[in-house]
């Protein structure tokens, strides 16, 4: 580990640097959880291990790995570092951290465990994410599982309002005309998540990227009533 440093930290807990070093300490199971721990003690600890280019050993273990358990790990640790607040969640985010968890989400070939450590680091930087492409960019990709896309909604409701950057980007990246789409054959939770969402917005925005709009647009032309 001729490249690697240690930083002490102030309790004592010593952070490898660079963080592949740990796999070879401990091996990569180990050495992903011990990640994991370190991050999940605080804030400035889990900064250490992103510092420490923690993120990308992690996100590669999860990616390549074949044992389960070592993914599961993996999706464990990186939400534990992501959930602290939103620099942090950024930092995962930035990583493109969340579409490899939602997939491993999703998967038919995950277990039970993978999944719900999946879903729960999803959860936990989602909850804390404000940076919005990151946030955005999940609705481009494939559909979203109702589990996981009510955790992007509800962000999304909390940072378009404050965000007019984020609230224009959501309308011409076209996420916002799919979410309406996503409205109509989802759960009345889902439908209530996208309400709040566009409660952010003029009526007539709404109106225009809800489906359905231009033919009733055509029928109050072709009835005279325009």
């Amino acid at each position: 580990c001729g490249g690697g440093k240690r930083r002490e930290c102030g309790d004592g807990v010593v952070v490898a640097l660079k963080c592949e070093c740990v796999w070879l300490w401990w091996g990569r199971g180990e050495g992903v959880m011990a990640l994991g721990y370190i991050a999940a003690f605080s804030e400035t600890l889990a900064l250490t291990v992103i510092a420490s280019e923690g993120l990308p050993p992690l996100l590669n273990a999860f990616t390549t790995e074949v044992e389960d358990h070592i993914k599961s790990a993996s999706a464990w640790s990186l939400g534990q570092i992501g959930r602290h607040s939103p620099n942090h969640a950024k930092a995962v985010a930035e990583l493109e951290v969340l579409p490899p968890l939602v997939g491993g989400f999703v998967s038919k070939h995950s277990s039970e465990d993978l999944q719900s450590k999946c879903k729960k680091a999803v959860k936990g930087i989602c909850d804390r994410l404000t940076f919005f492409p990151a946030l955005n960019s999940l609705l481009q990709g494939p559909p979203l599982p109702e589990g996981i896309l009510k955790y992007v909604l509800i962000q999304i409701a909390k940072v378009i309002p404050h965000d007019q950057e984020a609230k224009t980007l959501f309308v011409t990246s076209g996420s916002f005309g799919k979410m309406q789409e996503m409205a109509v054959e989802s759960s009345s939770e889902i439908k209530s998540l996208v309400d709040s969402v566009n409660s952010a917005y003029p009526i007539e925005i709404v109106h225009y990227y809800s489906p359905g709009y231009s033919e009733i647009l055509l029928q109050k032309l072709a009835g005279g009533k325009f």
